[in-house]
């Protein structure tokens, strides 16, 4: 008993020590790297201010926000603002469309930009300048002005589509009252104006790729297509992952812009172009509602975030090197 007894003590004071010998490396640590470290206080300091802080709001969705009480005064309603969303006949189809189209978006969007970059890999760095300055340019536009563009081009009467249908002996087309051809309209305008955004995170990958992987390949006589295959293609994948995680993370969250001024907001459109963003300010407008787009956004926010870890956990099942965590 006497030996046990020593045991354990001998083994309190090793894990006492251990700890000590951690905790005493962990901060020789931050002194070592101050300088380092400082410079990611003004980033961190963005992050707990605009991400985390705001975050305390999120009880406005479980409470009826009367403005003389103030936010904590206001009374506790539980689920209710939930209940407007998911009790409403629009609830099913903006969830849908909020999820197919951007489904659609970030698997187009990706395999472009992947081609794309794989063949500004093979120009010469003039060449690349002039490409990728075209390609990035709609990127900068912004979604009013891109809903101009669409309605010269697809105006009932004076837009150059309907002009060109006419040309070869077909009618024109009442674009904005015809709803099934929008899916495709909105995932071409997506395309035009992200994938040079999405391109040059690509490009960027390629370039930091060892180039004597491509160098041995080209001397055991590897065409460029198995290069790409056997090279550029697997050194991509994590990033390719990275980015397809993060944009899953926000498949919830529509791009405002694009759903509400390329539709013109018109009603005869929205089975398929109305989402969740346009749907809760739709709401918000005419109601006036907080509490309700509190708890939308919230909901949008959780199922984000569980897909997130859906997702990785799907990739590390596959390669647990790709995953984020």
């Amino acid at each position: 008993m006497g030996n046990m007894a020593d045991h354990s003590v001998l083994n309190m004071e090793n894990s006492i020590r251990i700890n000590k010998k951690k905790n005493s490396g962990f901060w020789r640590g931050i002194i070592r790297n101050k300088g380092i470290i400082s410079l990611a206080i003004p980033g961190l300091l963005f992050v707990i201010v605009f991400y985390y802080l705001p975050m305390f709001g999120l009880v406005l969705a479980f409470k009826d926000l009367n403005f003389t009480k103030g936010i904590w005064g206001s009374d506790w309603v539980g689920f209710t603002n939930f209940k407007f969303f998911f009790t409403s006949d629009a609830a099913l189809q903006v969830t849908r469309n909020t999820l197919v189209l951007n489904f659609c978006f970030i698997t187009i969007t990706n395999i472009v930009a992947v081609t794309f970059a794989l063949l500004l890999f093979e120009l010469s760095r003039k060449a690349v300048k002039l490409y990728q300055t075209a390609i990035f340019f709609p990127y900068f536009l912004s979604w009013v002005t891109v809903s101009y563009v669409t309605y010269a081009l697809l105006n009932p009467e004076l837009g150059v589509i309907n002009h060109l249908l006419e040309l070869f002996g077909w009618e024109g087309i009442s674009w904005y009252f015809e709803s099934k051809y929008w899916p495709s309209i909105l995932s071409l305008a997506f395309l035009w104006k992200n994938v040079g955004y999405s391109m040059l995170i690509y490009y960027t990958g390629l370039l930091a790729i060892d180039k004597t992987f491509y160098e041995a390949a080209a001397i055991d006589g590897a065409s460029k297509w198995q290069q790409i295959r056997s090279i550029s293609i697997p050194l991509l994948t994590p990033l390719i992952t990275l980015i397809v995680l993060l944009q899953i993370g926000r498949i919830f969250y529509s791009d405002f812009g694009l759903f509400y001024f390329l539709p013109a907001d018109s009603g005869a459109l929205y089975s398929t172009t109305d989402v969740i963003d346009t749907y809760v300010f739709r709401a918000l407008r005419v109601t006036g509602d907080t509490g309700m787009a509190t708890a939308a956004g919230l909901y949008q926010s959780v199922v984000g975030f569980l897909l997130v870890l859906t997702v990785n956990f799907i990739v590390r099942k596959i390669n647990k090197e790709n995953a984020i965590f």
